[in-house]
């Protein structure tokens, strides 16, 4: 556990990106890792550009990734994708939405929680605790769909 991963998540204000790191993050803090977060919020309110950065480890000193040095960006929208891009180290891995069943959700309000499904699957993380996550930040009359979506997401990107 002394590799510090390095997560990066960026949409739009109103995609999910904010639930999606908060889930994680906690998630990740009752497995064990030391986990730092960090928020840009710009011009969410307007649709405008969010990210949400997530390190964790043994150890973490700064919540800030560097330049060049995330191991994973998930794009809530492909508009995302290229600006951050800078971001991600050699190697890193891209999560993009067209690459995942985005279509087959029953609502699309559920998008983030079917990206978090797919985050999950570059993770060492068991399955069931990421789902008593989404259980404990999510309403119970939403709770089924964001179940379904985020095991859409686990499952597998579009082929």
């Amino acid at each position: 556990m002394k590799k510090v991963t390095n997560v990066i998540v960026a949409g739009l204000g109103g995609q999910g990106v904010l639930k999606l790191t908060d889930i994680l993050a906690d998630v990740l803090f009752h497995e064990g890792y030391d986990v730092k977060k960090s928020e840009v919020h710009g011009m969410s309110q307007r649709g405008g550009s969010v990210s949400s950065e997530i390190r964790f480890g043994e150890e973490i000193a700064s919540p800030m990734i560097p330049e060049g040095e995330a191991d994973l960006l998930v794009s809530l929208d492909s508009t995302q994708t290229q600006i951050n891009l800078h971001r991600l180290r050699e190697g890193g891995t891209v999560i993009r939405p067209e690459d995942e069943p985005i279509g087959e959700l029953s609502n699309p309000k559920c998008a983030n929680v079917l990206m978090l499904g797919a985050l999950s699957r570059h993770l060492d993380i068991p399955e069931q605790a990421l789902l008593d996550g989404i259980a404990k930040f999510l309403p119970a009359k939403v709770l089924e769909m964001n179940l379904a979506a985020f095991k859409l997401g686990r499952k597998g990107g579009l082929k």
